[in-house]
């Protein structure tokens, strides 16, 4: 009897602890095998094992070179697109989760809201006006204070009597979108060729212009963000409490909100700056992992960042193979999926409130 009675406060512990962790290994090997099947598929075919004896042979663990081209296409084509594809899902997934967190609904998402695309409309205006100010940091650094100015105001606006009412959120969020629509296409009436096509891919998304040193210009603020984010995993359970209650327990809200926007503002312009628009990966991951491993930011976040990583991997594979050899636009495909679900989620959020009244 004692032993049963000393074992049972453990039992609820261990099965936290077990469900994380399973979901964990499960989107490591869906990660693992979408880079393998994104880097053995296209219009030259490498085979798995062919593409884990080169990476050995890149690490110094034995291992051989693909033969004739298919070691260039590997490391200078596939794999600069797939570490993209895993930078990118992974921030914007990290993002959307701080987001809803932050403003304590599931609807807040940095694309739904309109942080990406502030980000793009700062993207896209180095591009028209010709911006080297910051050499290859130019664009990531434009993408950044726009999304930092765009998600401080729609944070602002959306705040009533203390509190961050959802639809508020949503309709700041679609006049935004609007907005940065309209300042896009002033861009574009005053480009020439060059610029329109530059524009054009900011606006529809993608990982094709996929190379090794754009992802070195993003990796410091991604990697940033990234490392940061689990830090606040305690403050934001806690919040979810309600503001009142978060106060007492020693949480400094406006504070946190306020460090949360810039980490915001630094994972989405990180991705806007080299992919453009990429939607609905905020919305969609964060939810569909809490409603499978709870509530809890410290399993969340990371478990986030893994599952966007291995969406978007995915994602960007049926992109490119799908309508071969043409090639859908990865935000075109995103949002064809993401629109359903956001729609679902919607009715689904208004339903538990009783309206929105």
């Amino acid at each position: 009897m004692t032993a049963t009675v000393e074992a049972a406060p453990e039992a609820g512990p261990l099965k936290r602890l077990a469900v994380p962790s399973a979901i964990a290994a499960l989107l490591v090997a869906v990660l693992g095998i979408g880079v393998l099947t994104s880097g053995a598929t296209g219009a030259f075919p490498i085979s798995a094992g062919d593409i884990l004896s080169s990476i050995g042979h890149r690490l110094g663990l034995g291992g051989a070179p693909v033969e004739g081209t298919g070691e260039s296409v590997l490391w200078n084509i596939r794999f600069p697109r797939i570490v993209l594809g895993v930078l990118v899902g992974a921030c914007l997934a990290c993002a959307g989760t701080l987001m809803q967190g932050m403003f304590g609904n599931p609807l807040a998402d940095p694309g739904i809201i309109g942080v990406s695309s502030g980000a793009a409309v700062g993207a896209v205006a180095s591009i028209a006006f010709g911006l080297v100010f910051a050499g290859n940091w130019t664009i990531s650094a434009c993408a950044f204070i726009a999304g930092l100015i765009t998600v401080t105001i729609v944070y602002l606006l959306s705040r009533s009597n203390g509190r961050t009412e959802v639809v508020t959120l949503v309709l700041t969020g679609i006049a935004v979108n609007g907005l940065a629509g309209a300042l896009i296409g002033l861009f574009i009436f005053f480009a020439d060729n060059d610029e329109i096509t530059a524009i054009t891919f900011w606006q529809m998304g993608s990982l094709s212009q996929a190379t090794w040193p754009k992802i070195l210009a993003v990796l410091p603020p991604a990697a940033l963000g990234l490392l940061l984010a689990p830090r606040y995993a305690r403050r934001l359970d806690l919040l979810a409490l309600g503001e009142r209650p978060a106060r007492h327990l020693g949480v400094d809200v406006e504070r946190m909100r306020i460090d949360l926007i810039v980490i915001v503002a630094l994972l989405t312009a990180a991705a806007v700056a080299v992919s453009g628009v990429i939607g609905f990966i905020g919305l969609v991951v964060p939810h569909l992992l809490r409603m499978a491993a709870g509530p809890g930011h410290r399993a969340l976040i990371p478990l986030s960042a893994m599952a966007g990583a291995a969406v978007l991997v995915w994602a960007d594979l049926a992109a490119r193979t799908v309508a071969a050899p043409a090639e859908i636009p990865l935000g075109v495909l995103t949002a064809l999926v993401g629109s359903p679900f956001f729609f679902w989620l919607l009715r689904r959020t208004r339903r538990r409130q009783g309206g929105w009244a």
